[in-house]
């Protein structure tokens, strides 16, 4: 065992939250859930494996991961950020095992590849692969970006170095659930992008670059995305994806998730904010007010929800 400890967020992930703990076994006994009151069997296939589990209101996923850091019950000296429907691979296992006790002290962060398996296929192509997350940081040095979309965890100094092996991130739940998720998502990231012309909340994000880390690039290139006239952008996106960034040869599942989330999804949050001007115009405090009683959110606040 590594002076490890890890953090995941769940709900209803009986599915999937034995394999994530399971595959962390390898590494570390020390792993702290933060669960938003399941009503299926997740707290007790993770408690039977050794997690600690508390149970806390959903509020935003920064409020909630942020909860569990400060909550974080083992005084070890790194944490890492884990999803339910992710597991390590054993060599990214062997690769911490080795290489974790001996990090420099100048370095409190760790990226890691995630590899995306979408109906069984790995989707290599496209731009989904590597895609470098900074998930593994030393204890009271990160904390969770407050978006309300495309969360990041932020080092409060340190510099950063790059691990050689993977995290997979493979959902066993149905298309009918992947496409009722990222419909929730959408609204998420409508607000994100209005909120980068609109400034609702006036929080720091991590600071864009296009030669920066993913996590900065990112914000750069989602900036840019903004600035794209609506229904314009959800093709040219897709057609980057799938011809330039050579997502084509994925194959048959590869265009399924190609064109799902990189076109339909998109379209989708097009379509959304189209909705969100037809019904409240541009003003800006004239949208706030269209979300607090549109959807119960606080635009000025993402760890805020408005009573309905």
């Amino acid at each position: 065992m590594i002076d490890l400890s890890v953090i995941i967020l769940t709900h209803n992930e009986s599915r999937h939250i034995e394999r994530c703990i399971q595959s962390l076994h390898q590494v570390t006994d020390k792993i702290f859930i933060v669960d938003s009151f399941s009503t299926d069997n997740t707290v007790t296939l993770a408690r039977n494996l050794g997690a600690i589990v508390v149970q806390n209101p959903w509020v935003s996923y920064a409020f909630q991961f942020n909860f569990g850091i400060q909550n974080n019950p083992f005084g070890t000296g790194w944490v890492m950020r884990m999803d339910a429907d992710e597991y390590i691979t054993p060599e990214l296992a062997a690769e911490l095992t080795a290489t974790l006790p001996k990090v420099d002290a100048g370095t409190s962060g760790l990226y890691v590849k995630r590899r995306v398996i979408f109906m069984e296929k790995w989707i290599r192509r496209g731009g989904y692969y590597p895609i470098w997350l900074l998930r593994i940081w030393r204890s009271g040095m990160g904390t969770c970006e407050e978006l309300w979309m495309d969360e990041h965890i932020k080092l409060s100094s340190g510099n950063t170095a790059q691990l050689r092996h993977d995290i997979v991130d493979h959902n066993l739940n149905n298309l009918t659930w992947w496409t009722q998720k990222h419909n929730n998502y959408a609204i998420r990231e409508v607000i994100d992008l209005l909120n980068i012309r609109y400034n609702f909340d006036n929080k720091q994000t991590v600071e864009p670059g296009l030669w920066g880390t993913q996590e900065q690039r990112t914000r750069y290139l989602k900036i840019r995305y903004a600035a794209l006239p609506l229904f314009t952008r959800p093709f040219i996106y897709f057609l980057y994806r799938y011809l330039f960034k050579f997502g084509f040869l994925d194959g048959t599942r590869g265009l399924i998730w190609h064109c799902l989330q990189g076109f339909w999804y998109r379209f989708l949050v097009d379509a959304k904010i189209f909705e969100v001007y037809r019904r409240a115009g541009r003003n800006k405090e004239h949208i706030i007010s269209h979300f607090r009683t549109e959807y119960g959110k606080d635009l000025t606040n993402p760890n805020q929800s408005v009573r309905l």
